[in-house]
C-alpha cells in the first residue's frame, strides 16, 4: 500500500485545477456578431407584425414596413441604436412571460437565440435597407398559437 504524504494531497487541487486554468486562459471569447435586418425579418414577421402590423391598434407601435420601423430606431425610441439595453424592444421580450406588458403574448416567449440575435442587431445599430420593403405576418397569429 502506498502512502501519501500530506505535502501531495495539498498539491493535489492545484494539479488538477491548473490545466483548466491553462485552457481556458487559452480560449478567446468572442462577442456576438452582428446582425443584419434580413436575419430580424423573420423573428419580426412570426412573432411580432401580427399585432403590429396593418391590423394593429392605433396606440400600437407600428412594423408595417422599414418606413415604419425606421420611426423607431432612435435616442429615446423603442430601438436605440448600440444600445440594446436601453432599448424598449428588447425589454419586453426579455420580460418574463406572466410579467404584464410581455411580448409576444403570454405563453409565446421568443427563444433565447432569437434575443440574442435582437440584441446583436440594436448593438450593431439596428441597420435597415435603403428601400421601403413591408413586413409581412408568417405563421399563426401568436394568440391562436
Amino acid at each position: 500500500m502506498k502512502v501519501i504524504s500530506i505535502r501531495a494531497l495539498r498539491l493535489l487541487p492545484l494539479t488538477l485545477t491548473l490545466p483548466v486554468l491553462i485552457v481556458a486562459g487559452c480560449m478567446t471569447v468572442h462577442p456576438s456578431a452582428p446582425a443584419t435586418y434580413q436575419q430580424v425579418v423573420p423573428l419580426l414577421e412570426n412573432n411580432c407584425v401580427h399585432c403590429h402590423g396593418q391590423q394593429r391598434l392605433p396606440s400600437m407601435p407600428p412594423l408595417t414596413d422599414t418606413a415604419a420601423l425606421a420611426t423607431l430606431i432612435g435616442p429615446g425610441k423603442l430601438i436605440v441604436p448600440g444600445h440594446p439595453d436601453s432599448s424598449r424592444l428588447l425589454r419586453v421580450v426579455t420580460l418574463a412571460d406572466d410579467q404584464a406588458g410581455s411580448m409576444p403574448p403570454t405563453g409565446h416567449a421568443i427563444s433565447p437565440r432569437e434575443i440574442e440575435l435582437l440584441r446583436a442587431w440594436i448593438e450593431s445599430g439596428a441597420p435597415l435597407p435603403a428601400e421601403n420593403i413591408a413586413l409581412t405576418p408568417r405563421g399563426a397569429p401568436p394568440r391562436s398559437r
